[in-house]
């Protein structure tokens, strides 16, 4: 990987190598964060989009500027309206869970009480805030803070839908789980894209603060022109590498971070609990353990990676885009990453992040230079070049499903496969029973 990314700073530049890096490294956090459903749990989400989007969501609603006008509008009873929802929905998750026969009523209030509670704030300021210079504003906005702490709050909100869905879909069959969280998921981008109040819908949030420095601020200060006189670099190229370059030490940091913590959980009891479920679900039942809790547990700690994970795309790219949350992006990329590197192995999902996500970028121009080396014997205005030409960049797609062929007919346990016990060694067999 790494000899491919120097290659694309040759070949092509520096910035170029370092995007693709950085979105290497989220790439790589998303499928740790689906490698400990699958590959851990056996759980088949199918939701990872939904997940995503709540991440980026949390990125806005952190840490866009504060919009006085939203709030004198009634921007304090739709968050105090989305809070009411949200423990309602919490509430009416633990009343179900308890073996009550009374359980219905209380449900059946707390229904009705959100419901009114909601409409009552909700309803008289929506439609005032998003009148609310539409062009530009016309959402609720957000609290001002550094972006930086949306990482862990987009990740903490991931979880707490997780938590929601996972005691309502958990006891589901693989199959129909995965259908649940896909239809969940859509319901999620829906209400994303639709809600202008919440982050403008399809009109977008643009020109969210960074955690490093802008390059038009570099280039002001005299530290900075110092460095890139000393590199004989240009100042405007060396600003974009340099700022890159500092995103790629934050991603680094966090995906070392969640690396080394996933591992520790592995091979903890912990671990050979989860993966004892996963392989026997009846046996572990019969030891004791709660296998519908460990799943749900499980489920919350895949997707809270997947919402940090999605508030740091968000945030390198600068802005919110609801419209560019598909499937094939945010949840068919990462499976196929997962898979091609190995599940239940953290290392394999690191691998098939990086590889996949740089095969899926680098299809195209790959794809355009073999098109034109095969029609070179064609003229230029050839309809069948121009058509060659043109479907060009659908050469990732047709990459895709030859990669996933060829892995599920040569490495079916992907890359590097999951680590299997020695059978062998006495010690390891005592501590694992």
């Amino acid at each position: 990987m790494v000899t491919l990314l120097v290659g694309v700073g040759i070949f092509q530049s520096w910035n170029v190598a370092l995007q693709i890096f950085n979105l290497c490294l989220i790439s790589a956090i998303m499928a740790l964060g689906v490698n400990i459903q699958w590959g851990y749990a056996g759980l088949f989400n199918v939701g990872i989009m939904g997940f995503a989007a709540l991440g980026g969501l949390s990125a806005v609603l952190v840490s866009a500027p504060v919009i006085t006008k939203s709030w004198e509008a009634g921007a304090a009873s739709v968050w105090l309206g989305i809070l009411v929802t949200l423990l309602g929905a919490g509430l009416i998750i633990l009343i179900a869970k308890r073996k009550s026969r009374h359980r219905i009523y209380f449900i059946s209030l707390i229904l009705a009480v959100v419901y009114i509670a909601a409409y009552f704030l909700f309803n008289p300021a929506i439609g005032l805030i998003e009148q609310i210079d539409s062009a530009l504003l016309g959402y609720i906005g957000g609290w001002g803070m550094p972006i930086i702490f949306s990482w862990m709050i987009g990740g903490i909100i991931a979880g707490y839908f997780a938590w929601l869905i996972g005691n309502i879909t958990i006891g589901l069959r693989s199959d129909y789980l995965a259908i649940a969280t896909l239809g969940i998921a859509e319901i999620l981008i829906l209400i994303i894209r639709n809600e202008d109040w919440l982050a403008r819908g399809v009109k977008n949030v643009i020109g969210l603060p960074r955690p490093v420095p802008y390059e038009k601020d570099l280039r002001s200060f005299e530290w900075f022109q110092s460095f890139a006189n000393a590199l004989n670099a240009d100042t405007t190229t060396f600003s974009n590498i340099f700022v890159k370059a500092s995103f790629s030490l934050l991603f680094l940091f966090v995906l070392i971070g969640l690396f080394i913590l996933f591992e520790l959980a592995l091979k903890s009891p912990w671990g050979r609990m989860i993966r004892a479920i996963r392989d026997n679900e009846v046996a572990a039942s019969a030891m004791g353990k709660n296998v519908v809790a460990r799943k749900v547990e499980i489920f919350v700690l895949g997707s809270f990676v997947v919402g940090v994970a999605g508030a740091m795309l968000v945030t390198l790219e600068g802005q919110f885009t609801p419209s560019s949350y598909q499937p094939i992006r945010f949840t068919f990329l990462i499976w196929i990453m997962v898979i091609l590197g190995g599940s239940g192995n953290n290392w394999g999902a690191v691998l098939g992040g990086f590889l996949i996500w740089f095969v899926w970028v680098e299809s195209e121009p790959i794809g355009l230079w073999l098109i034109d080396i095969l029609t070179i014997w064609l003229r230029e205005d050839s309809s069948v070049k121009i058509h060659l030409m043109s479907n060009a960049p659908h050469m990732r797609l047709l990459t895709m499903g030859l990669i996933m062929i060829f892995t599920l007919r040569f490495f079916p346990k992907g890359l590097i496969p999951e680590a299997q016990i020695n059978t062998q060694d006495s010690s390891t067999t005592r501590s694992t029973a």
